[in-house]
This record gives C-alpha cells, structure tokens and sequence, in this order.
C-alpha cells in the first residue's frame, strides 16, 4: 500500500536560507533581461558576464547559470546567494510555482513544516 507523503502548506513558504534548493544540479534559466540586471549588479559587462556565469542549454533556446563541480549554483557562498537581490525568476518562484522531486526531504522550511 502506498502512503502519500504529508505536503507542506506551501502558502506559508519562508524561505530559511538553508541553500539546499541551490545545491540542486540542473538549469537555472535566465530570461532575456535578467543577464543584463544581474551583470549590472555585479559591475561587470554582460557580455562578460554571460561568458564567465552562463551556458547554452542543450535546445540552444536559453542562457542558464553554471554550475561549480558539484552541482551547486555558482553564486552560492557561505552565506548565501551572492546575487540574491537580483536573482533570477525561476529562483524567486521556488517552490511557489515549481519544485523538484523530494524537496520536501531536503529544504530546511519544509522539514521543520513536516514535523509540526
């Protein structure tokens, strides 16, 4: 028999700053105007910017953000996202739009949400 996994509230979702979401290996896509605004933040040109931070996914549709060796955003730092202020949609939206598989085991909120 299979047991349906208790869902967190996500109407609720305050997000803790844990980075496990940004530890996620996979596409981070920027929309047209974000590598201006986050290059802008950075003080870099962006065509530097796009050379240095993005890569061309595999539909050659869509600049993504690279990533370090072990999957983790390239802008994670210890204490954060280096360009939280300015980052992109599709981080902004987690997980309020869209989620990966098990993001309930992992996002600090939402296990502190289960345990309730």
């Amino acid at each position: 028999m299979n047991k349906k996994m208790k869902q967190p509230d996500l109407s609720k979702f305050k997000c803790l700053g844990c980075g496990a979401c940004c530890r996620q290996p996979g596409y981070v896509k920027l929309k047209k105007n974000e590598t201006d605004i986050i290059a802008a933040f950075l003080n870099m040109d962006v065509y530097q910017f796009i050379a240095t931070f993005t890569i061309l996914t595999k539909d050659r549709h869509n600049l993504s953000l690279i990533e370090k060796e072990n999957g983790e955003c390239v802008f994670l730092t210890l204490k954060g996202c280096r360009i939280n202020d300015v980052k992109p949609e599709q981080c902004r939206d987690f997980p309020l739009k869209w989620k990966f598989t098990a993001f309930e085991k992992i996002c600090a909120w939402a296990k502190k949400e289960l345990k309730k």
